[in-house]
């Protein structure tokens, strides 16, 4: 019997990343995430930077295996403008890509914003620091910062009482730290805002609802899938983070049910799912073993990390064993469908706590070396583990 590893694989940033390529050939990775940051969203990716770049990883003796991400511009999402220029880039991005030798592209369908945390140093019990999403930051910024005006009727009387007293009581320099967490961009987002283009932002979406704006995914998809077919690329959608609305804005990749519409529109093996289950774990109604089963011919690109909930709707990103994803399980079910397909599925240690050396040290939140390191490692040993047992 055939025992497919997962391909491991790390993040990283480019030249400027803190954490360096020798860093992550360190840490036991063979292959490399990344994406062409410094390229303007909607733009071509044209085959000379492709080439550039994966040079840099190759000389340093590791491979390209994803590119995360290729960001599909907000006028291809609302369908306005000079969209289908912006699609026929994207087409073009995907021709000259797999023409390098790179056939797995994430990217995501998330309006405006990409990740969002109200908190990138939640320091824990032992000292090391995590990323946190608190529920109030957000409705408190909705409600009184953005003062977005649809925000007074989706709220409960109760609930704006509540985050009134929660945000008369923050700190000037806390509610700085709440407006710059969600406005600035995350790492990967590519795109922070000021809040006058924020509230610009907002306004393109009135009109498109959850309906709507999954019509507007099937459509970009009706024209990527058969480019990507032809270049031998596979496609993998990254969920909603969180997996539910914010702002008023409608998320349509946060379920198992929105993963299914998706294969279903568009039912080629090169339209596929980047499985994250710390984003699709966050609600509590995803079955993750039950889904990497379900979905498992359509998943391409794996991002395993789990967070921690709580019922006021918090969650923090916790140890990667820990927390509310079964990991266990997920990466069990994982190595089943890579023995079902017959090859193995590139994964990465997604976030990790930031500890250690790395505490007195400047990184992009998330992606510090050591925790992602810790990740890796616990990860490769539970894999180890089941491998071991399926000889048995």
């Amino acid at each position: 019997m055939a025992l497919f590893k997962m391909e491991q694989t790390m993040r990283w940033y480019g030249p400027n990343d803190p954490v360096s390529l020798r860093d992550i050939r360190q840490a036991g990775a063979t292959g490399i995430v990344t994406a062409l940051h410094h390229i303007p969203n909607g733009d071509i990716w044209s085959r000379e930077e492709i080439l550039l770049r994966k040079k840099t990883i190759e000389d340093a003796g590791l491979n390209w295996s994803v590119v995360e991400s290729v960001p599909v511009h907000e006028r291809i999402k609302t369908r306005s403008g000079n969209f289908q220029e912006l699609v026929a880039n994207y087409q073009q991005t995907i021709r000259n890509l797999a023409s390098e030798g790179i056939f797995t592209v994430c990217y995501n369908f998330m309006p405006i914003l990409d990740w969002t945390r109200t908190d990138l140093e939640l320091e824990l019990p032992n000292g090391s620091k995590a990323l946190f999403y608190e529920k109030k930051a957000v409705q408190a910024f909705d409600l009184f910062i953005l003062k977005r005006p649809a925000a007074l009727e989706e709220y409960t009387p109760k609930e704006i009482e509540e985050v009134r007293q929660y945000y008369e009581a923050l700190s000037p320099e806390k509610k700085q730290l709440i407006i710059d967490n969600i406005l600035k961009g995350l790492p990967g987002s590519e795109i922070g805002y000021t809040m006058e283009e924020f509230r610009e932002m907002l306004s393109t979406y009135e009109g498109i609802d959850a309906s709507k704006l999954q019509e507007h995914l099937r459509l970009f998809l009706d024209a990527i899938v058969p480019v990507a077919e032809e270049a031998g690329v596979y496609m993998t959608i990254h969920p909603d983070d969180p997996p539910f609305s914010l702002y008023g804005l409608p998320r349509v990749v946060s379920t198992a049910a929105d993963a299914r519409r998706i294969i279903r529109d568009n039912p080629s093996p090169n339209n596929g799912l980047c499985f994250c289950t710390g984003s699709y774990g966050v609600r509590p109604d995803n079955d993750l073993p039950a889904m990497v089963a379900e979905f498992g011919d359509h998943i391409n690109f794996i991002h395993l990390r789990s967070t921690k909930r709580d019922e006021a709707g918090n969650f923090f990103e916790d140890n990667h064993l820990e927390g509310d994803v079964p990991m266990v399980a997920v990466i069990d079910e994982i190595l089943k469908i890579q023995e079902k397909r017959g090859k193995s599925i590139p994964m990465r240690p997604d976030h990790g706590h930031q500890m250690l050396d790395d505490l007195g040290k400047k990184t992009n939140p998330g992606y510090s070396a050591i925790g992602r390191l810790k990740g890796l490692a616990e990860i490769r040993g539970v894999e180890q583990a089941l491998l071991y047992s399926k000889t048995k």
